[in-house]
C-alpha cells in the first residue's frame, strides 16, 4: 500500500494505487457509466475486488470505473459498459450513492459518518477532519481497499463540512 496515499496536497482526488501487472489500463478519456452516463472514476482491480459480496469468478480481467452519481444503482462498470456490480452487490454501502444517509461512512477507515459530521460542531467537525489526517499521517489509512471510490476519503469529508456549512451558517 502506499503509506503516503492520502498524504498529497490534493487530497480526495487521489487514487491509493496498488501495483497490478495483470489488470489491463484503459485510456483516462471519459468514459461514462453504461446506466446514468456519468463520467466514470478508475479505481484498481484490488478496490473491486474488496468490496464485492458476490463471487469474484464474475470479475473481469480489465480496469473497472466507479460511478459516483447518486442517482444511480451502478457502483463498478467496465470500460465498455457492458458489466456492472450496482450498490445490492457491494459489502458496503456507499457514500456517494446515499449522501443524505446519517448513517452510511463518509470515512471507511476510521468510520466516520455523515451524520456524524452533520451533527457535530464546527470544532467537532475540524476534529474529525484532525482525526482522519492523525491516521492518515500514522500509515493507517486503507482508502485503496475500504473505500469503495478506491481513493482517499477526506475529500469527502471536507466537502460535506463545506456544504454542511454553506447551507447552515453558524451551525
Amino acid at each position: 500500500m502506499n503509506e503516503l496515499c492520502c498524504a498529497s496536497p490534493s487530497v480526495g482526488s487521489d487514487v491509493c494505487e496498488l501495483p497490478s501487472s495483470t489488470i489491463q489500463r484503459v485510456s483516462r478519456a471519459a468514459i461514462a457509466c453504461p446506466v446514468c452516463g456519468e463520467k466514470g472514476k478508475p479505481v484498481q482491480g484490488q478496490t473491486v475486488k474488496a468490496l464485492l459480496s458476490v463471487t469474484l469468478h464474475q470479475m473481469k480481467n480489465v480496469e473497472y470505473l466507479f460511478c459516483r452519481a447518486s442517482t444511480c444503482h451502478v457502483v463498478y462498470f467496465t470500460p465498455d459498459g457492458k458489466q456492472t456490480f450496482d450498490t445490492q452487490q457491494v459489502r458496503e454501502r456507499v457514500f456517494q450513492k446515499e449522501p443524505d444517509a446519517d448513517d452510511v461512512f463518509v470515512c471507511y477507515c476510521f468510520s466516520h459518518t455523515a451524520g456524524e459530521v452533520r451533527a457535530a460542531s464546527s470544532e467537532t467537525r475540524a476534529a474529525i477532519e484532525g482525526d482522519i489526517r492523525t491516521g492518515i499521517q500514522a500509515g493507517q489509512c486503507a482508502c485503496d481497499l475500504r473505500n469503495p471510490q478506491g481513493s482517499c476519503c477526506l475529500g469527502n469529508v471536507g466537502g460535506l463540512i463545506k456544504q454542511f456549512e454553506q447551507d447552515f451558517p453558524g451551525a
